[in-house]
């Protein structure tokens, strides 16, 4: 895509297994399992905790966060490049395929040496989600493998992260991309949140986009933050806390699923702040995407082109 803005994601890559819950479903697993997330929450698991009963989803799609953001961006009309890692097992449920039918470079990512990551999802009937991930193969991603791929990453105009990788090589890249002297603009996703503090006071984040969980949880790490806070809010006004505070309503829609909705805004705002629009026509921009994402089943199946989104905009 000659010409087009450059964005690099860097962060997980996973096969999601939806479960489509009632409400009392909901309530048993949360009498079950003390570790089971809240509404709107992302928690990450060990593999021993994983309980067999999961492996029984409605179905079997792509996600992680990352690869996420990388597809929602490249409908964004970016040139997008996937760094992160899989396991071996990547071909069988075709991760890296799919995101090279969406255009997205995944010549980088690397392959280790156990299964790729995986997220269960529940839905409640009000489309709700909750998301219990056991990372996988994207615990290998370290250093040695940002090290290996840190032209691509200072190339980008807009580097996309997300907190489902280990988060030490994460802080060290921020580090250094805070003394560099043209880096890419950073959007940081602090899902999920614990951590994610490392993150935040590393330095070299332009932009910090969480929900209203993890804002509560990061709040008092946040005194020093010098970027940009965009705070996503469900179904709420969205609220940009810059040099300017404003709010972005997002357009009601009917709700199938929120899965996925938080990272099709993400990527919608790297593509646009890449393009170089203005702070606040990129958020409108990632707030209708966002909202246009709902209406299907899935984390990727309702992400919209950037074409839809105008069409939606100007109505």
């Amino acid at each position: 895509m000659t010409g087009a803005p450059a964005v690099c994601s860097l962060g997980s890559i996973n096969v999601d297994r939806t479960h489509r819950v009632s409400g009392a479903e909901l309530s048993a697993l949360a009498d079950r399992y003390e570790w089971f997330p809240e509404r709107g929450r992302t928690v990450r698991v060990g593999t021993a905790t994983i309980p067999p009963a999961f492996d029984d989803a409605d179905e079997v799609r792509h996600g992680g966060k990352g690869a996420n953001q990388a597809v929602a961006a490249a409908r964004a009309g970016a040139d997008v490049t996937m760094l992160g890692t899989v396991g071996t097992d990547h071909e069988e449920f075709g991760v890296l395929a799919a995101l090279q039918e969406e255009g997205v470079d995944t010549s980088r990512v690397g392959v280790a040496a156990t299964p790729t990551g995986r997220a269960d999802v529940f839905v409640d009937p009000g489309g709700d989600n909750r998301i219990v991930v056991q990372p996988g193969a994207n615990d290998a991603l370290d250093e040695a493998y940002i090290k290996d791929h840190i032209e691509a990453i200072r190339s980008a105009d807009c580097l996309l992260l997300q907190n489902e990788v280990p988060a030490a090589p994460v802080v060290s890249l921020l580090e250094e991309l805070a003394a560099a002297s043209d880096p890419p603009v950073v959007v940081l996703d602090p899902a999920p949140p614990e951590g994610a503090e490392g993150l935040v006071g590393a330095g070299g984040v332009d932009y910090l986009t969480p929900n209203e969980t993890e804002y509560e949880v990061l709040r008092p790490h946040l005194d020093g933050f010098g970027g940009v806070l965009v705070r996503k809010r469900g179904g709420e006004s969205v609220v940009v806390e810059d040099s300017e505070r404003f709010a972005v309503t997002p357009p009601a829609v009917d709700v199938v699923d929120t899965t996925g909705a938080g990272d099709v805004l993400n990527g919608f705002l790297a593509a646009r702040l890449a393009a170089g629009a203005p702070l606040r026509a990129a958020v409108e921009t990632a707030v209708v995407a966002g909202s246009l994402s709902v209406r299907e089943r899935g984390a990727r199946a309702g992400v919209p082109t950037l074409d839809d989104v105008r069409a939606f905009q100007k109505r």
